[in-house]
């Protein structure tokens, strides 16, 4: 399996404040990893770096083999990066098909072009469908996302990052919100995801984690305390302690 995200040592302070504290690990084609940990330990503050959000104040992150440590966010969606948020971020007026039609334009390097009718590109019609079609959400292509149940929504932002094309797809919390009737179409989607793509994944859901990862990282205190399998982790004196408690 090629090695697709390389993360070394990332390290970063916010004043006296130590959040990240030299994270390492890789992401091979076809893993899932869930990164887990107790509020404040530091998880979304590492994927802004890895995202390109934040620079790390050392270390390094290589992507596809390029050190893309210094370079902008949208380089790396080039590079074959994406990710979702913890709070939705859709335009709210905004027909579902359109916002993943603007997605493909933007892949495709069409944006300079969008003073033509998207039915002069039949194909990328197609596709927005088609995507929508796999999470479950061609009937709502007519839609506005502000209409769309939030589970709905969440699963829209994926479909989003879905339509980039990514090698590397990082997902910030993506049950956060989710009432409990929409769990089960997430799931679904995660599930449905292509095999050849890397994901990780940052949630509070144990029940999510430990069914949807291969692998874990647990972060305590923006550094790593523990990285191995469902299992492993499961097992894991130091983990029960500090986050999962004795009951999981």
């Amino acid at each position: 399996m090629s090695l697709l995200l390389d993360v070394k040592s990332l390290d970063k302070r916010f004043g006296g404040l130590h959040v990240t504290r030299r994270v390492s690990f890789q992401l091979r084609e076809g893993d899932r990893l869930a990164l887990i940990g107790p509020n404040g330990a530091g998880k979304t503050t590492l994927v802004n770096q890895i995202s390109g959000v934040l620079q790390p104040d050392t270390g390094e992150v290589f992507l596809r083999g390029e050190n893309v440590t210094a370079l902008s966010q949208a380089h790396r969606v080039r590079a074959g990066l994406a990710r979702t948020f913890q709070i939705t971020t859709l335009a709210p007026h905004f027909e579902v098909q359109r916002q993943i039609e603007l997605a493909l334009f933007e892949r495709e390097g069409l944006t300079g072009r969008m003073w033509r009718s998207i039915d002069t590109y039949p194909a990328l019609q197609h596709e927005a469908h088609d995507i929508l079609r796999r999470f479950g959400m061609a009937a709502h292509a007519a839609t506005a996302t502000q209409d769309l149940a939030y589970g709905e929504q969440r699963l829209v932002e994926m479909a989003l990052a879905l339509a980039l094309r990514p090698k590397v797809l990082l997902l910030d919390e993506p049950m956060a919100g989710v009432p409990k009737g929409d769990g089960a179409r997430l799931l679904a989607a995660l599930d449905a995801l292509p095999r050849d793509i890397a994901v990780l994944i940052i949630e509070h859901d144990m029940d999510l984690v430990f069914r949807f990862a291969t692998r874990i990282v647990v972060l305590a205190e923006g550094a790593v305390l523990a990285d191995g399998s469902p299992d492993e982790i499961r097992r894991d004196p130091l983990v029960r302690a500090a986050y999962l408690g004795n009951g999981k």
